[in-house]
């Protein structure tokens, strides 16, 4: 974190300007009449993975920046479910200081945590392919793209508890450090391919100029996926038969890959899963399945098309709309899938992830607005007593 943008805090006159109003009015207000010991409670109003770090560490900064206490007790450690409505954690400090950072302190767990949750739904849907973040091109500016970044990381660990390989590295070197990685991965952009006049030519250009790096090439820039695919791979056969090439499927969704249409694209699902078409629960997910762009129905044809080629050991990667929702259908489809790349764990729904804090102390008497005493910890923890108890009774103790 220490090379985090998003944990940088600025002067205390930069903090001020950029909170709310009335946090800074309340700050004088009670520094003037007599400043109080008081916990906050933070929440978000739907399920999450909790993604904590660049909050707690921004705070930490803030507090020895300020030279302020700022204790902060975790409810759900890094990684783990949280339930709709549930505290995240509580804030203890004084009054006058904590007011003044509450605007800027909900900016930072709101967004991770949602992003975390819908990143570790992908992972667990295709436990065994390798996951890139692709979310920089999607994030409006390099704080959000940080905070999503470190989302994916925090849902791939809590996915990776599951057995699953989960999300393995970024798109670029800034963000590397969530992934354990010191840069970002990637090839070439269809830019390339166009420059280069031919995809074998593109591949050739990286292959002279990185001649240690594994080819992962774009396959859909002239609309014939396998033609190319199969091209690369004789071009360069000592490395498709060491596992050193990986086609990278990314069709647009106004047409369909190679080959395919709708009734061949049923009859490639019904030749491998023909289960696969009788679990589709809507037209998005059919389309997924069958329809344009980077269907089941394609992953399963490009991996035909190579096994009878010879080329077994070259690698699927697919990118293009990979949310919660492909991954999903990818998965009942057994979509023959090695890496996906994708950004789409970054939050639909921008009003799901407001996160939401209300004071539930005062120099440790408890009070909390009327209709939030689920967040007072005394209710927390007559709450947690219970479960203790109805698992002791369950394990047959009592």
């Amino acid at each position: 974190m220490a090379e985090s943008l998003g944990v940088i805090v600025g002067d205390e006159s930069l903090v001020r300007a950029r909170t709310d109003s009335y946090f800074n009015r309340t700050s004088e207000i009670v520094s003037r009449f007599g400043d109080r010991v008081v916990t906050y409670a933070i929440f978000i109003r739907r399920p999450v993975i909790s993604a904590p770090g660049l909050l707690l560490q921004w705070l930490a900064n803030a507090g020895e920046q300020q030279k302020i206490a700022i204790n902060a007790e975790l409810v759900f450690q890094e990684g783990e479910w949280v339930g709709a409505g549930q505290p995240l954690v509580y804030l203890t400090g004084s009054f006058a200081h904590l007011a003044s950072l509450e605007t800027l302190a909900l900016q930072k767990i709101g967004a991770p945590c949602v992003a975390a949750q819908q990143a570790y739904q992908m992972a667990l849907s295709l436990p065994k392919a390798q996951f890139l973040a692709m979310e920089a091109r999607h994030c409006a500016g390099y704080e959000m793209q940080e905070m999503m970044a470190y989302a994916a990381s925090v849902g791939s660990r809590a996915a990776r508890k599951k057995g699953a390989v989960g999300f393995t590295g970024g798109a670029n070197d800034a963000t590397s450090m969530f992934f354990g990685q010191s840069r970002g991965f990637g090839t070439m952009p269809h830019a390339l391919i166009g420059y280069a006049g031919s995809t074998l030519r593109a591949a050739e250009m990286f292959h002279e100029t990185y001649p240690d790096s594994d080819l992962v090439v774009l396959v859909d820039y002239y609309g014939q996926e396998i033609t190319d695919a199969l091209a690369v791979c004789r071009r360069f056969p000592d490395l498709a038969a060491a596992g050193r090439i990986a086609v990278r499927l990314d069709t647009h969704g106004g047409r369909f890959m190679e080959g395919l249409d709708p009734q061949e694209s049923y009859a490639v699902l019904e030749r491998h899963v023909p289960e696969a078409l009788e679990l589709y629960r809507s037209d998005a997910e059919l389309r997924y399945l069958i329809g344009t762009g980077v269907s089941a129905a394609a992953v399963w044809r490009m991996r035909e098309a190579l096994d009878q080629a010879g080329f077994g050991r070259v690698r699927i990667v697919v990118s293009s709309g990979f949310g919660v929702s492909k991954c999903a259908c990818m998965a009942d489809a057994h979509a023959p899938i090695d890496v996906v790349g994708t950004g789409s764990f970054i939050p639909e729904k921008w009003s799901e992830t407001y996160a939401t804090a209300d004071i539930v102390s005062y120099d440790g008497q408890e009070s909390v607005k009327i209709g939030r005493e689920f967040l007072l910890p005394s209710v927390r923890r007559a709450e947690a007593e219970r479960r203790h108890d109805r698992r002791k009774q369950a394990d047959g103790s009592v």
